[in-house]
């Protein structure tokens, strides 16, 4: 067998592209060494200039593209390739699909390559538009000269891009950033520098995509803002649907957009959102799915997986502010959920208060810890439903769930590397039903999966 090549920067071959990496880059095979050439795609040829050397392997910019995959399109954002936020609209969204299924199953292949043969990998489930989806924005706000621009910084690189429109934002939350942006730059609103003078840090815009309430957060290093009276009258008259304006203070050097101080300027502290049936009030800094448009396609697959008849206690781990769990209630018995964050368990209980779910509690604490201890007094939940950080699962809470043997268990993961390194301890008691991709997130690398999991006999 051949070995590698040493390779050098600046060196071009031409190289045929096999997949997708998990970052939406092509991934290609030169003299046994790895290439990831960022823009290109399965199946194409390209002329290939290596950039970067890593110990086990290199990227590569495309000089030339020899053979065009017939899936790539031309990429309608006119700031595409500068902004980074998106890593495929060069690809047709069927492809797009059709590579993120693919992108699970490399990540099978390297740590429990048996279920590839033996399992059902669904077809990524997409939307019918996939674009306009999210409902969220959080700009950040520089100085250009003279000029205020708002916008998201250059893919590795401290250069902010001014944006005046966003494919993937809902339009609303793109106009309102630009009606602030031109009150910041009007009233000569004085806009923090990344370093240390100035005051406006971020404008976070959140629109009810069912609702059409929107709330408005400006991010500022400190709670005195001149013209401040005119910049809330001025905000109110850009677009009817804010009811919400608020204030969050950071001062602190850091790349995290919150602080822990905010309160509210004008109108509402929360607004209102509705994920099918179940209702949400939503503060300026609490967590909700970036799509919910495609968050009821992804809860209703989790609710298949699940089987619920309305005889089964299930348990809701890293539940967050129970959504998942408040989804299933009504075909459960009993539905208990569990989180580490206390704000995240208190949302929870009174989002269960207000829909009139009397038999689901929740209970902050690690997962782990509440199910040893209620094995314990004798409960031990028919079906366990995970949506873990990309981090995973801790190996503490497999421990337990092995121990524990819950009838089924529906692991949801936005990470297919960690979900593939989780079944395989997973698999030593579980038999994996299926695999169902989601598309949360079009243009961009993202996926989720929903699998359904089975106590093996």
């Amino acid at each position: 067998m051949s070995e590698k090549i040493k390779m050098e920067i600046g060196q071009k071959f031409p190289l045929t592209i096999k997949r997708l990496g998990i970052n939406g880059e092509g991934v290609g095979f030169f003299k046994r060494n790895v290439i990831f050439v960022k823009g290109s795609l399965p199946g194409e040829v390209v002329t290939a200039k290596v950039s970067k050397i890593h110990p086990n392997f290199a990227e590569a910019d495309i000089v030339r593209i020899r053979e065009a995959s017939k899936d790539r399109v031309k990429p309608p954002c006119a700031v595409y390739e500068l902004c980074g936020g998106c890593q495929l609209q060069h690809l047709s969204y069927e492809g797009q699909l059709r590579e993120k299924r693919d992108i699970v199953i490399q990540a099978l292949e390297k740590f429990v390559p048996q279920i590839v043969h033996n399992t059902e990998i669904r077809l990524t489930i997409g939307m019918d538009n996939p674009w306009h989806y999210r409902n969220k924005s959080a700009f950040q706000v520089r100085k250009m000269g003279n000029e205020v621009i708002a916008g998201l910084y250059i893919e590795g690189t401290n250069k902010l891009l001014n944006l005046d429109d966003c494919l993937v934002q809902h339009p609303v939350t793109t106009k309102i950033t630009i009606g602030i942006r031109n009150l910041f730059q009007k009233l000569n609103i004085p806009i923090f520098d990344g370093k240390s003078k100035g005051i406006v840090r971020t404008i976070v815009v959140r629109t009810g995509i069912q609702t059409e309430e929107t709330q408005v957060c400006l991010v500022t290093t400190k709670k005195e803002i001149p013209r401040k009276q005119e910049l809330i009258e001025g905000i109110k008259q850009i677009d009817p649907s804010i009811v919400s304006i608020t204030q969050n203070i950071n001062r602190a050097k850091t790349s995290l957009i919150f602080g822990d101080e905010t309160f509210v300027l004008d109108g509402k502290e929360t607004i209102h959102e509705k994920l099918g049936e179940l209702a949400f009030d939503l503060s300026s800094r609490a967590f909700f799915q970036l799509n919910p448009t495609q968050t009821v396609v992804l809860y209703d697959e989790i609710k298949k997986a699940a089987e619920l008849s309305g005889k089964e206690t299930v348990v809701d781990a890293y539940c967050g502010v129970g959504t998942i769990g408040l989804w299933l209630a009504k075909e459960a018995q009993e539905v208990r959920g569990m989180d580490v964050i206390p704000e995240s368990i208190e949302d929870a209980k009174k989002n269960a208060k207000k829909h009139g779910f009397s038999h689901a509690k929740f209970y902050t604490g690690t997962a782990e810890d509440w199910l040893n201890k209620w094995a314990k007094e004798g409960f031990i939940p028919d079906v366990v439903t995970v949506d873990p950080p990309r981090t995973g699962l801790a190996a503490s809470f497999i421990k337990t769930v092995l121990k524990i043997k819950p009838k089924r268990f529906v692991y949801t993961s936005c990470n297919p590397s960690t979900f593939a390194r989780d079944l395989k301890e997973l698999t030593r008691s579980y038999r994996v039903d299926y695999i169902q991709p989601v598309d949360m997130f079009p243009q961009t690398a993202r996926v989720e999966v929903v699998a359904k999991l089975t106590l093996k006999k």
